[in-house]
């Protein structure tokens, strides 16, 4: 039995032993029926917080307010959650105030779709269905329990979960749960922009980005969260270097092939090409210049906006302002490849100029040659120790300041180009190019 669930299972087992109602509950129970390997179990239970924590003194009532409490086990940790019936959502975010239940059916309706509303015995096996659950998952639906309009409207962030789950499993949205997200889209601007990021991560990295992304266009959230992505649809390219069709088409066939991408690639591919549609013009055909600048500057924004975090920002930056140097490879003298190749995060480079030209032209020729040099190239050639440093200059005689980087630079360059390969022949270079004024 996968450590996990032999976890949960004995924490259902030491809350029945009690004379607790318990059982597992929500995706967990949807992948056990759907025969995937759940990431984790939770367990719901008619225990208040107070009864979990005295029968397992070692629980973490980390969400106590909403009758949660984390039982830390060796395999990962498993979430109790008492059943409960909300009141109001004032803040369409959290109930006004939460009311325990006595019943595991009462828990389950104010859960948010069918396919996450199934309760499993883990003693006997049984399927609990209170919501219609097992038929949807049959259907390949995601539905809301109860009306659309009101579940989404107690936590708007539930628009975006239904996409994501509907991406992510191959389902479809019950048209009743599009048409009210559709009607409650402009909402999601409510919703906090770190709830907002977490989800369009989930999307991107969770293996059914493109399908994500058609839905969020469809429902009309696209252009509420991303209005600079859903400003790509029907810009053109360059038929001779975009076979495939406008920048929106080539997004999205970049997101179809993103694999367990890092959330910086995944947000990188998505955003690469962000500024074509500020610096679309037609000049004897279609240009988009400084588009990789424009779009950097894009992304920063973008990043800020959703609250990642300076490091996760600078990698996106990077990944959107460097995007074109790869049509330079062939081209650049050794020592300038290898300060690419070197670049910190350089396989996501990588990885998204490969997905770029396989979504465009085809031609990987240029990848292939970078990923050789990265693939072939010893770390000590690539970034070798310097020959001469700042110190060194001063002690020579040369006068500190700006000429000290142009200096250094030439030295490693020659290093790089294998012109040089220790002191001495760096020494000589420092003086024949760079003599001291008498």
């Amino acid at each position: 039995m996968d450590p996990k669930r032999e976890a949960a299972t004995e924490v259902v087992c030491r809350l029945r032993s009690q004379g607790f109602q318990a059982y597992f509950v929500g995706g967990c129970v949807r992948d056990l029926v759907m025969k995937r390997e759940p990431a984790d179990y939770d367990v719901t239970t008619d225990a208040t917080p107070e009864q979990v924590v005295k029968i397992f003194p070692e629980g973490l009532a980390v969400g106590a307010q909403f009758g949660v409490v984390v039982v830390p086990r060796e395999a990962g940790n498993v979430e109790v959650a008492t059943f409960r019936r909300d009141g109001r959502y004032s803040d369409s975010r959290h109930p006004d105030q939460v009311l325990y239940a006595t019943t595991a059916a009462e828990d389950v309706r104010r859960r948010d779709f069918t396919v996450n509303g199934l309760l499993y015995d883990p003693l006997t096996g049984e399927v609990v269905d209170y919501v219609g659950g097992q038929a949807d998952i049959r259907a390949r639906l995601i539905r809301t329990i109860g009306p659309p309009l009101e579940r989404l409207g107690e936590d708007h962030l539930r628009m975006l979960r239904a996409v994501r789950f509907a991406a992510r499993l191959h389902f479809t949205l019950d048209p009743a749960l599009a048409n009210a997200i559709r009607e409650l889209a402009p909402e999601i601007r409510r919703t906090s922009a770190e709830r907002v990021r977490d989800e369009i991560i989930k999307m991107l990295t969770e293996g059914s980005a493109r399908r994500a992304f058609e839905l969020l266009d469809e429902t009309g959230l696209l252009e509420q969260v991303l209005p600079e992505v859903k400003a790509l649809q029907g810009v053109a390219q360059p038929p001779e270097f975009h076979p495939e069709g406008d920048v929106w088409t080539h997004t999205l066939m970049m997101l179809e092939g993103l694999r367990s991408p890092t959330s910086t690639l995944a947000l990188g591919v998505l955003l690469h090409d962000i500024g074509k549609p500020p610096t679309f013009t037609v000049r004897e055909r279609i240009r988009f210049d400084n588009h990789a600048e424009v779009g950097a500057k894009m992304a920063e924004e973008i990043c800020g906006r959703l609250r990642l975090s300076s490091r996760e920002t600078e990698r996106v930056v990077e990944l959107v302002r460097h995007h074109l140097r790869f049509k330079d490879f062939p081209h650049m003298r050794r020592s300038t490849q290898l300060r690419f190749i070197r670049m910190e995060g350089f396989t996501e480079h990588l990885e998204l100029h490969r997905l770029d030209c396989l979504a465009s032209h085809g031609d990987l020729s240029n990848y292939e040659l970078a990923r050789r040099l990265l693939e072939q190239t010893p770390p000590e050639q690539v970034k070798p120790a310097p020959l001469v440093r700042g110190d060194d200059l001063i002690r020579l005689g040369y006068q500190p300041g700006p000429v000290f980087k142009t200096i250094l630079r030439a030295i490693e360059d020659a290093q790089l180009e294998g012109a040089i390969h220790n002191r001495e022949e760096a020494l000589k270079l420092l003086k024949e190019r760079f003599p001291l004024r008498e």
